[in-house]
């Protein structure tokens, strides 16, 4: 091995007769350095931007959701709750919601859709975005609300205005059947950082909501937060097992299935598209190990003729590519890494915070993908090696000496 290795390095580096070869293995090198590092930055920016989204919705909404199937609301939530919170190891919170469909009337003529939700707003464990509020305070009594920093905009409205939200509910009344509506104070506004929900939702205590809805001491479904997002299909497997039939259980995969569907399909076309890049590459080194084994044909023959074996010729051949490929992975490596390092230090790519709710574009770098561009990019470079170290192994020695 140290023989074939000395022999390869030497090839490599040394002669001036190798001056054009070492500049395609220089150009080789590069190419897989540049496919490497454009892998790891496309893979850590889209794994940010899925990140990010993903913490944005799971921070107003679910991580798994429980409803009765046969009913609208159910009234023993307490007790499912407890049940939930203390016999499904990692669920962290379980907390009861109201909600349904509204409009919103501000102090002129305009009018908004909504999503009015009822939460206890009593619990320790609140949601980031409610527990710092963007200004306000939170609902102190069954009259006031939080309405989100889009819809207030929409609707020229602030803390401490006056609201009419209307639901289409029907109420007697002595003039006929007339929608349910109902005046509140805004007590505070709430920006949760994704736009539909900050745009199109409401928020006002539970019995606020049991009240506007006429659920007297129904919720519309239980909203169970976990300590690990990724275990929600097995805990709502148990949950399913446990509660029987009656219960609904779905989880925040199954509610956004079809977005995260087409980021992690993105993120596979990505990834095939720019190994092209890496394979590019490695026809260089397939050309310039070919060229390389013309050259030294001579020097093959008389490594032959001193008894050096078939077998030892493809290594040094092999080895002169496989190096070629780890130092062009590493650089690579090195370069993608350091990328991702100071556009997050120093916040390099901007974005328009009022439309993105991020003043910048994370990178977030997952150790899977990092070892699977690795992997990928060493087994296409060393595959590259096969067929001209093949074709140096298969040199006979007469034809390469017999005109020395």
């Amino acid at each position: 091995m140290k023989f074939a290795w000395f022999i390869a390095v030497r090839y490599l580096t040394k002669g001036r007769k190798n001056s054009f070869i070492s500049i395609i293995s220089l150009v080789s090198i590069l190419g897989i350095a540049i496919g490497v590092a454009a892998l790891i930055i496309a893979l850590s920016l889209i794994n940010g931007f899925q990140n990010d989204i993903r913490n944005r919705i799971l921070s107003s909404s679910a991580h798994i959701m429980v409803s009765d199937r046969f009913a609208d609301g159910f009234t023993d939530y307490r007790a499912l709750s407890h049940k939930l919170e203390k016999e499904f190891k990692g669920v962290k919170a379980v907390m009861p919601v109201v909600y349904g469909t509204v409009l919103v009337k501000g102090t002129g003529r305009e009018v908004s859709g909504a999503i009015f939700r009822g939460l206890d707003l009593g619990r320790k464990k609140k949601e980031p975005w409610l527990a710092k509020l963007e200004f306000g305070r939170l609902p102190a009594n069954d009259r006031e609300l939080l309405l989100g920093r889009e819809m207030a905009l929409k609707l020229n409205l602030f803390a401490a205005d006056s609201c009419l939200i209307v639901s289409p509910q029907a109420a007697l009344s002595p003039l006929g059947i007339m929608p349910r509506f109902k005046k509140f104070r805004i007590s505070g506004i709430f920006r949760s950082g994704l736009f539909e929900f900050d745009s199109g939702t409401v928020i006002a205590g539970l019995g606020a909501a049991q009240q506007l809805f006429s659920l007297k001491n129904k919720i519309s479904y239980l909203q169970v937060n976990l300590d690990n997002i990724f275990s929600a299909e097995k805990v709502a497997a148990r949950m399913r097992g446990h509660l029987g039939a009656q219960y609904a259980v779905i989880t925040w995969m199954e509610l956004n299935q079809s977005l995260y569907s087409a980021l992690e399909m993105e993120k596979t076309v990505l990834f095939f598209t720019l190994t092209l890049i890496i394979i590019v590459a490695s026809l260089n080194i397939i050309a310039g190990l070919i060229l390389l084994v013309m050259q030294k044909i001579k020097d093959i023959g008389i490594l032959l003729s001193y008894g050096t074996s078939a077998a030892q010729i493809r290594k040094i051949f092999f080895l002169q590519g496989a190096i070629i490929g780890l130092l062009g992975t590493a650089l690579g490596v090195i370069l993608g890494l350091g990328f991702c390092f100071l556009a997050n230090r120093y916040e390099l790519i901007q974005v328009p915070a009022e439309i993105y709710q991020v003043s910048f574009v994370p990178f977030r770098i997952n150790f899977l993908d990092l070892a699977a561009v690795i992997v990928a990019s060493l087994l296409i470079s060393f595959s590259a090696t096969l067929i001209p170290s093949r074709k140096a192994a298969a040199v006979d020695v007469v034809d390469a000496v017999k005109y020395e």
